[in-house]
């Protein structure tokens, strides 16, 4: 990638009490995903795309809290990629795909097999509407105000989030059949 590219933002500030409810223990990013834990097939990826990145891990009241903190925290980034650190079977292509066509639009969304995927690219046009973002809700509100590309891609890593033990054990098995 140039030196414009995009930062991508890992977002691990959330509690994971979907996790815990279904019966996990600990702190879901640390589960073992095969022999690494979640968080670090994530980062692998994200380190395999040759991007930038931020990871966002300060205690944060909502996913909008820590959007906004980790924007400001990049803000001379010529783009973000908003990146739940739970998606641990992301493809570092599909993130480089994402970086490629925020060159073009203001908002690119991920779509897989009809679902929508992260990372939810934004240019750096977003920037001041992220920045004002707080509480439970995500970036939805900024995705709203601009005009968005869905980029199809065969990921399924791209809509495969750990919230409970069962996406855990699906992870496994897509991992196991990869």
């Amino acid at each position: 990638m140039h030196l414009s590219a995009p930062t991508v933002l890992i977002l691990a500030s959330g509690r994971g009490e979907r996790y815990t409810a279904s019966g996990g223990s600990g702190s879901k990013l640390q589960a073992l995903l095969g022999s690494k834990t979640v968080l670090q097939h994530t980062l692998d990826a994200v380190r395999m795309s040759a991007l930038p990145w931020h990871l966002e891990d300060g205690a944060h009241p909502g996913m909008g809290d820590s959007i906004a903190a980790a924007v400001r925290a990049t803000s001379q980034a010529s783009g973000w990629l908003i990146l739940p650190a739970d998606l641990p079977l992301i493809q570092s292509d599909t993130l480089r795909r994402v970086a490629a066509a925020l060159q073009d639009h203001a908002v690119v969304l991920p779509i897989y097999q009809g679902q929508r995927g992260h990372p939810v690219g934004f240019s750096a046009r977003c920037g001041a509407a992220l920045c004002e973002l707080s509480g439970e809700r995500g970036a939805a509100s900024v995705v709203r105000l601009f005009a968005t590309f869905e980029l199809m891609v065969d990921d399924v890593g791209c809509v495969s989030d750990i919230d409970t033990v069962d996406d855990l054990r699906a992870a496994e098995r897509l991992l196991r059949d990869a």
